[in-house]
C-alpha cells in the first residue's frame, strides 16, 4: 500500500480507492503531488512547471536558479522565514530570538499496522489493516527534527497524519506552531464546508465558494466548542450528497484548534491543520518531544454521504474501544427536563417504574445527587451522595431500578469546582487562575488544573469511589463552561504557554484511567449539550450528547450536520415534553420520536406526567425503535436531503442494515405549504436487481385525507423494484399540518 522510488523521489499511498501522492526532490524537498481516486501509476504526467515567479526568493544552494523557489513549490510540510510567505505548518522560536529553521528530508520507514501515539487518542489497526510510512525531516543546523507520520487503511479512503518533534540541539527552543498536517491543491475550484453554531444550535453546515487569502475555523475556547468543530471539506461546486468530489479533514483533537485555507496568488490552496496557536508555546528543553494530534485525510467520489461513511466506519470500528465498539445502546430515560434539581428518592423511584412499564432501559439521575447542590451554584467537586435527598445512596436508587429491570446511569462533571465546595475551601490553588488578577465565572464554576498530577489523582479517585459504591450501568460525564485565566500555580514561566494543551492532555489521562478501570459501564461524553463533540472524545467514551436543544426540529438540523462526521450511534438524542423547554415549540410526539430514533434513543422528559395516550404512543415507538435498532445504529446513513439545502423546510434520511436485508427511510416536513410540489424520495444504495417489499409505514399525522376525505396511499405489503426507488422514486402522501414525520421499512426480497 505504501511504495518509494528511490529514482523518481515518488512516495505513493494507496488502496483501491484513493492515491496520496508526494515526492522527494534535490534530496531535501517534500512536494505534495496529488490526492484523490486510486490512480495505479504516478509517472509525473501532471508536471510541476518550474517557472520563473517574480518576487519569488530562492534557497541560498540555488541562487542563481530563478525558476526554483519555496514560494510557489506545494511544501508537503512547509517551514516559515525561508520565502514561503504562504501559512507556514510550525513555528518555531530558538533562544536568540529567531524563528528560522530548515527541516530537510533524513530518511524513512515504513512498517504494517499503525503505531500508537503517546497520551493521545488515536485511530488503530492490526497489521493487516494498514501501513505506515513514518519520514524524519532534520533541520539543517542540528536543532530540530519531525517525523511525519502517514497510515493508509486497506479499506478506507482515509490517511491518518500526525508529527513528531524533537530537541535535537543543545539548547531549550519553543514551537510556537504545531500543525498536524499541511496540504496544497494545484487549483482553487472548491466549496469550503465547516459546521458553525452556539450552544443549543451546534454543527450547522455552511458552504461557500472557497475565496482568496486566508480563511480559518478555529476555536480559542480551551474546547472544540459549540461554536466551531475540528471539521473542514473542500468540495467542487458540483458535488452533492451522493456525487463529485470532496476532500475532508478532521482533527482528533478536543481542544484549541485551527483549520486555514489559503488561496495564493497563483491559484493554489493549501489547508494547514493541527493545534490552535492562540496562547500556544511548548517548551522543548534538549531531548524531548512533542506529539501533535491526529489528523484524518478522507477522499470521496461519491459525494458528502461517501466521505461521511467513511468516516463512521473509522469512528466505529478504528477509534471507539472496548465491549462497546458494536454493543446496541440501551433505551434510556434522563430525569433532568423532568425534575431538574428537585428530586427525592421518591420521584426517582416513580419514573423508574414507570419507565419499566413504557418498555425502557435504563434510568440516569443527572445533575444534584451530590453534596448540598440544589441549584448550579455548588458542589462541584465534592462526589459524596446527597443523603437528604437520596437517604438510601445511590446504592438505593441503583438497585431500586435494576429491580425493575432498567439498568443505572450517573452525572457527573468531574473537571470543574464550585467555591461553594468542600473541595474549594481545601485546595483553592486548583483552579485555573492567574495570580493577581479576578477569575472569570461561567454557571457560577471554575476548572481545575488538570495539569498538575495531583488534581488528575483526586478526579480518579473520587469518581473511582463513586462508580465502586453502587451498580452503575452508564455515566454521563458534562464539561459546561470554556477555559479562562488558563494558567497554572504550578508550571514554571517558561511552560505556561503549555497550559491548555497540558489541560486537554491531562483531561484524556483522567478519561483514559477511569474508562479502563471500569470497562463494563457506558459512558457518555457531554460539554453543556454539543460544545466537545469530537473524535478525541469517542475514543474514550463511545457517544456522547449532541446538544442541549431537544427541540426535533432544531435537532434535525443539528443531526444531520453531526453526521457529516460522526455516526448515528455516536449522537444521544432524546425526546422531550411538547412545549419544548429551549424553543417553546410544540411538534407531534410521532416527529420527536422520528427524529431522536437517528441517534442512541431517549426520553427527556417527565414520563410520570404522560396522558395514557401519549403512554400508548411512546410504547408503539419503543417497540419499533427495538425492532430497528440494529439498523439504526450499525447500518450504514444516507442523507437524502438535508435542512441545509433549499428553503431548509426537508430533511430525509436512511439507513441500510449491515446485511442490506432492511431499510429504513425517514422524512421530515417542517412547514406545510399552499400549491406545492408532491415529494419524491429517491432512495440510495439499494441493489437495483432485488425488490424491496414495505413491512412498515408510518404516514404523517394530518395527511390531506384526513380532512379531504381522499383515501391514503395503501403502502404496506407492496414490493417494489430497487432500481424503481433508485432512479424513479417514491411518492410522499401531501401533508396539511407542520412538523409532519414519515417512516418507511423495506425488506429485501
Amino acid at each position: 500500500m505504501i511504495t518509494f522510488d528511490e529514482k523518481t523521489g515518488i512516495f505513493h499511498l494507496q488502496n483501491d480507492a484513493i492515491s496520496y501522492v508526494f515526492q522527494l526532490v534535490r534530496g531535501r524537498y517534500l512536494l505534495h503531488r496529488y490526492w484523490g481516486r486510486r490512480i495505479r501509476h504516478f509517472d509525473n504526467a501532471r508536471t510541476f512547471l518550474p517557472l520563473d515567479r517574480a518576487n519569488a526568493p530562492q534557497p541560498a544552494a540555488w541562487e542563481n536558479e530563478r525558476t526554483f523557489s519555496l514560494d510557489v513549490l506545494p511544501q508537503e510540510y512547509p517551514d516559515c522565514g525561508h520565502g514561503d510567505f504562504r501559512i507556514p505548518a510550525f513555528g518555531v522560536r530558538l533562544p536568540d530570538g529567531t524563528t528560522v529553521t530548515e527541516l530537510f528530508y533524513d530518511h524513512h520507514t515504513i512498517t504494517s499496522g499503525k503505531p500508537a501515539l503517546a497520551g493521545l487518542p488515536a485511530a488503530y489497526a492490526q497489521a493487516e489493516e494498514a501501513e505506515t510510512l513514518i519520514l524524519t525531516l532534520q533541520d539543517s543546523a542540528g536543532k530540530l527534527s519531525a517525523e511525519l507520520q502517514y497510515t493508509i487503511f486497506r479499506d478506507l479512503p482515509i490517511v491518518t497524519r500526525a508529527v513528531r518533534f524533537t530537541n535535537s540541539g543543545k539548547e531549550a527552543l519553543e514551537l510556537t506552531q504545531a500543525a498536524s498536517c499541511c496540504v496544497t491543491f494545484p487549483d482553487h475550484a472548491f466549496d469550503r464546508l465547516v459546521l458553525y453554531g452556539g450552544h443549543a444550535a451546534e454543527r450547522s453546515l455552511e458552504r461557500e465558494p472557497l475565496g482568496r487569502g486566508v480563511t480559518e475555523m478555529s476555536s480559542r475556547r480551551g474546547m472544540s466548542s459549540h461554536q466551531t468543530s475540528p471539521f473542514l471539506a473542500l468540495a467542487r461546486p458540483e458535488t452533492t450528497e451522493q456525487q463529485g468530489e470532496v476532500y475532508g479533514v478532521n482533527l482528533v483533537w478536543s481542544g484549541d484548534f485551527a483549520l486555514r485555507t489559503e488561496v495564493e496568488q497563483f491559484g493554489t490552496t493549501r489547508i494547514v491543520a493541527g493545534l490552535g496557536d492562540f496562547e500556544f508555546d511548548w517548551h522543548l528543553a534538549p531531548g524531548e518531544t512533542f506529539q501533535t494530534p491526529e489528523a484524518w485525510l478522507c477522499y470521496s467520489a461519491t459525494g458528502l454521504n461517501g466521505m461521511s461513511q467513511a468516516f463512521h466506519r473509522l469512528i466505529r470500528e478504528h477509534l471507539v474501544r472496548g465491549k462497546y465498539q458494536r454493543a446496541l445502546r440501551p433505551i434510556l430515560v434522563n430525569n433532568w427536563e423532568a425534575t431538574y434539581f428537585a428530586f427525592d428518592e421518591a420521584k426517582i423511584d416513580n419514573l423508574a417504574a414507570c419507565a419499566a412499564d413504557l418498555g425502557l432501559e435504563m434510568l440516569v439521575l443527572d445533575d444534584g445527587w451530590f453534596g448540598h447542590r440544589n441549584d448550579d451554584n455548588t458542589s462541584l467537586g465534592d462526589w459524596q451522595v446527597n443523603l437528604a435527598k437520596l437517604p438510601h445512596g445511590l446504592a438505593g436508587v441503583a438497585e431500586s431500578a435494576h429491580k425493575r429491570g432498567l439498568k443505572f446511569g450517573l452525572w457527573f462533571e468531574p473537571e470543574m469546582i464550585s467555591v461553594d465546595s468542600e473541595l474549594y475551601r481545601a485546595h483553592p490553588d486548583w483552579a485555573l487562575q492567574v495570580r493577581d488578577y479576578p477569575n472569570s465565572f461561567s454557571r457560577h464554576q471554575l476548572v481545575l488544573d488538570l495539569t498538575r498530577p495531583e488534581v488528575r489523582d483526586y478526579i480518579v479517585e473520587s469518581v473511582c469511589a463513586v462508580l465502586r459504591s453502587a451498580p452503575i450501568d452508564y455515566v454521563k460525564w458534562d464539561f459546561n463552561r470554556s477555559l479562562t485565566e488558563a494558567h497554572s500555580l504550578t508550571l514554571p514561566p517558561e511552560r505556561q504557554g503549555e497550559t491548555r494543551t497540558r489541560f486537554i492532555l491531562g483531561t484524556y489521562d483522567v478519561m483514559e484511567r477511569i474508562t479502563s478501570a471500569f470497562p463494563d459501564i457506558l459512558f457518555e461524553s457531554c460539554a453543556g449539550g454539543g460544545g466537545r463533540f469530537d473524535a478525541g472524545m469517542f475514543y474514550y467514551m463511545p457517544q456522547a450528547w449532541c446538544s442541549d436543544d431537544t427541540d426535533a426540529v432544531q435537532r434535525q438540523r443539528i443531526q444531520s450536520g453531526t453526521s457529516l462526521v460522526y455516526p448515528p450511534i455516536a449522537m444521544g438524542a432524546h425526546v422531550s415534553v411538547t412545549p419544548n423547554h429551549q424553543l417553546g415549540r410544540v411538534t407531534p410526539m410521532q416527529t420527536r420520536a422520528f427524529t431522536a430514533m437517528l441517534g442512541c434513543y431517549g426520553y427527556e422528559l417527565d414520563i410520570t406526567r404522560m396522558s395514557e395516550a401519549e403512554k400508548a404512543e411512546v410504547r408503539k415507538h419503543v417497540a419499533l425503535y427495538k425492532r430497528l435498532r440494529p439498523t439504526l445504529q450499525l447500518g450504514k446513513f444516507y442523507r437524502l436531503l438535508t435542512p441545509f439545502a433549499g428553503t431548509g423546510n426537508e430533511t430525509a434520511w436512511e439507513f441500510i442494515s449491515e446485511d442490506s436485508s432492511e431499510v429504513v427511510l425517514m422524512y421530515f416536513k417542517t412547514l406545510a405549504e399552499p400549491a406545492c410540489p408532491i415529494r419524491i424520495l429517491r432512495l440510495a444504495g439499494l441493489d437495483p436487481e432485488a425488490g424491496y417489499r414495505v413491512t412498515d409505514y408510518w404516514p404523517a399525522q394530518g395527511l390531506s385525507h384526513d380532512n379531504a376525505g381522499v383515501q391514503h396511499l395503501e403502502l404496506k405489503d407492496r414490493t417494489y423494484g430497487g432500481d424503481e426507488l433508485l432512479y424513479s422514486g417514491l411518492t410522499v402522501e401531501k401533508v396539511d399540518a407542520d412538523f409532519g414525520a414519515w417512516l418507511w421499512v423495506f425488506h429485501k426480497v
